[in-house]
C-alpha cells in the first residue's frame, strides 16, 4: 500500500463519513433528551428546534443526533462480529485444509442460504422488545458467510505461495506463519469486507425498524424514518422529520462506498490502472467533443 497516493473518492468518503461519525460521538451530548415531549407538535425549524419536532412535539435534532450514534453502534458490532466469523471460517479453516476446511467450507455454505428477513421475522414472533446487540446479532449471523467465502478462496492462493512454503520448511510454527506471512497480505481485503459489512448493517437495520422490525426502545435512523411513516410526516409536509435522518443514511453509505472502491483499487493494481485509463478517455473524448464544436462555429 506504499507509495498509493489518495485518490478524490477516498478523501471525500474519509470526510464525510469522520463528519458523520464525529456527530454521532459528540451530537448526543450536546442535545436534550430525544423522549423529552413539548406542546408544539409538527413545529418546522427554529431558534428552539433547529430540526424542528415530531408530531408529539418530541426535538427532531436531538433524535437525528441520538439515532446517528445507534446506527453507527450497529454498524461496527456487525462490522467486528463479520469480521471475526469470517476470518476464522474462512482464513483459519483454509489454512488448516483438510477435513477442518471442508465442514468449515460446508457449515459456511449452510449459512448462506439462511435468509435474514425471514430469520428476524421469527425472532420478532418470539421476543417482542427486541435490543439493538440482539438486531446487530441477527445481522452478523446472517451476513458473514460471504464474506467468508472470499477470504477462503483467497487465502486458498496465499497459502501456496512461495515464501510462505519456504516459511514452512524453514520451520517456522503454523500459527506465525499464518501472523507474520500471510495476515499482512489479507489486510486490505479484510479492510474491505468490514466496510462492506458495515454498509450492510447499517441499511440492513434500517430497512429492517422501517417495516417495524427493528430494535425497540432505540433510535436510529432506521426507526425514525418508520415513526415519521406513521405520523404520515410525508403528507403533513413534515419534511423536516424524515429528510434530515434519509439524508444522512445516503450520505454515510456513499461515504462508506467510496472507501470500499477505493480499497479495491488499493488492493488490485489492475483495476486502478484502469480507473485513471477511463479517465483519461473521459478527458480526450471531452476535448474532441470541444474541439468539434469550435469547428462547427
Amino acid at each position: 500500500m506504499r507509495g498509493v497516493p489518495l485518490t478524490g473518492k477516498l478523501v471525500v468518503g474519509l470526510g464525510l463519513a469522520g463528519a458523520i461519525l464525529l456527530f454521532g460521538l459528540l451530537g448526543p451530548l450536546l442535545v436534550t433528551d430525544p423522549s423529552e415531549v413539548d406542546d408544539i407538535g409538527l413545529a418546522g425549524p427554529s431558534g428552539a428546534h433547529w430540526l424542528g419536532t415530531t408530531q408529539t412535539g418530541q426535538d427532531v435534532l436531538a433524535q437525528l443526533a441520538h439515532a446517528t450514534r445507534g446506527s453507527l453502534l450497529v454498524g461496527a458490532v456487525v462490522g467486528v462480529l463479520t469480521l471475526l466469523l469470517s476470518a476464522f471460517f474462512g482464513v483459519v479453516g483454509a489454512y488448516a485444509g483438510g477435513w477442518v476446511d471442508e465442514v468449515f467450507s460446508v457449515f459456511t455454505n449452510v449459512w448462506l442460504v439462511i435468509p435474514g428477513l425471514p430469520l428476524v421475522i421469527v425472532i420478532s414472533s418470539y421476543v417482542p422488545d427486541k435490543s439493538i446487540w440482539l438486531v446487530s446479532l441477527v445481522l452478523s449471523l446472517t451476513g458473514w458467510a460471504a464474506s467468508a467465502l472470499v477470504l477462503r478462496g483467497y487465502m486458498l492462493s496465499l497459502r501456496n505461495r512461495d515464501y510462505v512454503l519456504a516459511s514452512r520448511v524453514a520451520g517456522e510454527k503454523r500459527w506465525r506463519v499464518l501472523a507474520v506471512e500471510i495476515l499482512p497480505n489479507l489486510i486490505p481485503l479484510l479492510a474491505s469486507q468490514v466496510v462492506f459489512a458495515v454498509i450492510f448493517a447499517i441499511l440492513g437495520e434500517a430497512g429492517l425498524s422501517y417495516l417495524g422490525l427493528g430494535a425497540t426502545g432505540s433510535f436510529t435512523w432506521g426507526t425514525m424514518l418508520y415513526y415519521a411513516q406513521n405520523g404520515l410526516a410525508l403528507r403533513l409536509g413534515a419534511w423536516w422529520w424524515f429528510v434530515p435522518p434519509g439524508l444522512l443514511l445516503a450520505l454515510f453509505g456513499a461515504a462508506l462506498s467510496m472507501i470500499n472502491f477505493s480499497i479495491d483499487e488499493i488492493i488490485n493494481p489492475k483495476l486502478r490502472n484502469q480507473t485513471r485509463a477511463a479517465r483519461r478517455g473521459w478527458r480526450m473524448s471531452r476535448q474532441q467533443l470541444d474541439k468539434a464544436r469550435e469547428a462547427t462555429r
